[in-house]
């Protein structure tokens, strides 16, 4: 059987494969990018949803994107009217 498994060698995992390789390239774009896209769409989105509930300006949902070392803080103020 040595014989067999040295002639015909088994082969590598296709979805472990493909896996590492999109690991690779999600942290090569992370790191390549200038600036986060979906902040705007984001916005909206926001504004939409808080929209159903309640009453409230465009101008008072605030969002930044900051980095610290390795990590990505999302920060999301919303000034909310009086009641």
């Amino acid at each position: 059987m040595a014989l067999l498994s040295f002639l015909f060698p088994p082969k590598p995992k296709t979805a472990t494969a493909a896996k590492e390789r999109l690991q690779i390239i999600i942290a090569r774009e992370r790191s390549g990018r200038a600036g986060p896209d979906f902040l705007p769409a984001l916005h909206k989105e926001l504004i939409e949803v808080i929209s159903k509930y309640t009453k409230v300006n465009a101008d008072d949902i605030k969002i930044s994107l900051d980095r610290q070392g390795n990590l990505e803080v999302l920060d999301v103020n919303v000034v909310l009217p009086d009641a």
